[in-house]
């Protein structure tokens, strides 16, 4: 067999993919440390393309990413490759790739397939975040926690600590104790809202986004069952290796408890998700897991940024504490070094950057081409109001998500409801749709169908309430119909847009603009083979909404891209600006609690530092306002710039101050301009 599609790979990347791959039996335990910009996915995609090449079959592969268009785009990539050799039979090949997906996805389809064997119901809904915060706030309320004397926990710090205790392996007390201290006096309050959350998913048959990998992990704790699931793979290649958490670490050893057929590629340089329960512990402490240790191989060739910006960005994360050993090197040299630009406050950092923008827009780089970067969402806002003054239009990530838009939740809701009656926190939202129906009218309905083994055969049985006129016969049509899949799939989306749409326009001033985002939600559902996989499939891997796009009136006109640094991730861009890189942002003053979140602040750093291909430029105002994150409240501090970038560095970064004040002829003056204009309107009238 030819290897000319190996050829285009360094030999880094060539070692990885070859890596026992046709040796008898399975290769051993493979751990790919893969530096920003290295060309990872590339890799990993000729490593799974190498292996079905050689024999491997496709079914019996589990690809798993933390996208669903990762994994798309992983697939379609493997096709290419096999095209190279097996021409048209490669489509055939790589379509049997049926098991690629995220570890929510996996594990949702093979709960799916063992749900008798677990005590699930088949026709299981899954909640997203705001679903499932507002059920364990019902459950909340039921216990009488929200009429407590001293405030109880809000219900998204109730979830936040229940996810972080199930994702991360470690009691409730040891959550408390390091992340939620001033909730410490509510531990056993809390112990039985969690035990009553549980019990309210099991009676209205529907899992939480947790509980994807949490039954996944039960599953595996069975031998008749871990064994009946592992068997179904010979090899597992995990991307992202760096996000996962302590329980997804726990289901790959319970896929592969030797290691064997495993392949992990991650970076701990880019491990920025702990808030998640994602731990650098996993990948730093993957070859030792195995015996004997996992084989290493680390790409460091970088495709994407000029030698100057790798450099700083080197040094930067050479000042962490424990890391695998690294210096990423690219051969795109530049005389341009990284600027460290020192501004006055944010209304400066803001000028300054339209101003820069706009320069390199009229040097030939696209708006979409340049990307703002930030630690917090928040610290965008005096941008966001000098862009729209300067009429550059703009998208920004890291706010509002399609699915948490209230007229897609609405109609989500319908389906849901359809495909699971028992989800009280779908029918509780849907009845209170229809007019004269509130939240005690709602509360009573679910009450009185919930013990019935049909409830929209008892829903259709109960008198009309009093004030939902004709919209009531209608509505149970709709729902009777939904429930027997009459109309088909897509269908019953278009049925249920339909059905919505008045309603719409009577709750939503702006309707016709939310109407957009409907006619894409019906479109993206037209991709899925049918109802169940699109709630599924949507609820773990949501698109942005159409309506995020600040300021962009057309969807293919140039837009400046603004990003938390969470969110760029994976992103790349000609062009970057950082926002705020100061101590008290980056590292947060919310980050420096102890040293684990320190490493991952600098690790932020780095991250946002390594998105830039030709330019990069950080930004630091001396002084910056405070959002409630010290004692003293919203404020404005002078500022220092960040401990990450010590003076021993300043020589990777060329520095300069903002704004530039010409004095005499030939000579310019970085003295920042202090004018009190105000002193002088008072002289006037003296």
């Amino acid at each position: 067999m030819s290897l000319a599609y190996l050829e285009k790979l360094n030999d880094r990347q060539r070692a990885a993919v070859e890596h026992g791959v046709g040796a008898a039996g399975l290769p051993g335990p493979l751990l790919i440390i893969a530096g920003a910009g290295s060309g990872k996915t590339n890799t990993l995609a000729h490593r799974v393309a190498h292996l079905i090449m050689n024999g491997a079959d496709p079914r019996r592969i589990l690809l798993m990413t933390f996208s669903r268009r990762a994994a798309s785009e992983m697939g379609r990539r493997v096709e290419r490759i096999c095209r190279q050799v097996l021409g048209d039979k490669a489509a055939v090949m790589t379509d049997a790739l049926a098991w690629a997906g995220t570890f929510h996805g996996i594990g949702a389809r093979l709960l799916r397939i063992h749900a008798d064997q677990i005590g699930l119901a088949e026709d299981f809904t899954i909640h997203d975040r705001e679903d499932s915060a507002d059920l364990i706030n019902l459950v909340r309320h039921e216990l009488g926690f929200s009429k407590t004397e001293s405030r109880f926990p809000t219900k998204g710090t109730c979830l936040s600590i229940y996810s972080r205790v199930v994702n991360s392996e470690t009691s409730i007390a040891e959550v408390l104790k390091a992340h939620y201290p001033w909730v410490a006096g509510w531990e056993e309050e809390l112990k039985q809202l969690f035990a009553a959350y549980v019990e309210a998913k099991q009676v209205q048959n529907v899992l939480d986004y947790d509980d994807l990998l949490l039954y996944w992990a039960q599953m595996a704790s069975e031998p008749d069952l871990a064994g009946e699931i592992a068997g179904r793979f010979d090899h597992v290649l995990v991307d992202e290796y760096q996000d996962t958490n302590r329980l997804q670490a726990a289901i790959l050893v319970a896929l592969k408890p030797g290691g064997h057929g495993l392949t992990v590629v991650g970076d701990d340089a880019q491990s920025i998700y702990s808030f998640r329960a994602a731990t650098v512990r996993n990948i730093l402490d993957f070859p030792a897991a195995f015996s004997p240790p996992a084989h290493v191989v680390t790409l460091d060739r970088n495709y994407r940024s000029t030698q100057p910006i790798l450099a700083a960005a080197n040094a930067v994360i050479g000042e962490a504490r424990e890391r695998f050993t690294k210096n990423l090197w690219s051969d795109r040299e530049s005389e341009e070094r990284p600027a460290l630009v020192t501004v006055r406050d944010e209304a400066d950092q803001a000028r300054y950057i339209v101003g820069q923008v706009l320069e390199n827009r009229e040097r030939g780089i696209g708006l979409k081409q340049q990307a703002v970067l930030f630690r917090s969402s928040n610290h965008s806002s005096s941008l966001e109001v000098e862009l729209t003054r300067s009429n550059i239009p703009f998208v920004k990530f890291g706010g509002l998500k399609f699915l948490d838009s209230a007229h897609v939740k609405d109609m989500l809701a319908v389906l849901r409801f359809a495909q699971n009656p028992r989800d009280r926190v779908a029918g509780f939202r849907l009845l209170q749709l229809l007019p004269g129906i509130g939240p005690q009218t709602a509360g009573r309905i679910l009450d009185t169908i919930a013990a019935d083994p049909e409830p929209l055969v008892a829903l259709a049985e109960i008198p009309a309430p009093p004030k939902s006129g004709a919209d009531w016969p209608g509505f149970l049509d709709l729902l009777l119909g939904l429930r027997k899949a009459g109309p088909g799939w897509p269908n019953e989306i278009s049925a249920a847009r339909t059905w919505y749409e008045p309603h719409l326009d009577r709750i939503h001033e702006d309707a016709e603009t939310r109407k957009a985002d409907l006619l894409q939600l019906e479109q993206i559902a037209a991709g899925y083979a049918n109802r169940e996989r699109f709630l599924t499939e949507l609820t773990l891997d949501p698109p942005d909404a159409t309506s995020d796009q600040a300021g962009v009136p057309l969807l293919d006109e140039d837009y400046l891209i603004l990003s938390t640094i969470h969110s760029a991730k994976g992103q790349e861009w000609r062009s970057v600006f950082m926002l705020n890189v100061i101590d008290g942002c980056i590292p947060s003053d919310l980050g420096v609690g102890t040293t684990a979140e320190i490493e991952e602040e600098r690790r932020l750093l780095y991250v946002g530092m390594t998105r830039a291909r030709d330019s990069l430029t950080l930004v630091t105002p001396q002084r910056f306002f405070t959002y409630g994150q010290n004692a003293q409240g919203d404020r404005h501090v002078y500022a220092s710039r960040t401990r990450f970038i010590p003076a021993a560095m300043l020589g990777l970064f060329e520095a300069k101050s903002w704004p530039i004040v010409p004095t005499t002829a030939g000579e310019r003056s970085t003295r920042p301009i202090r004018v009190d204009v105000g002193a002088r309107m008072r002289a006037m009238w003296k």
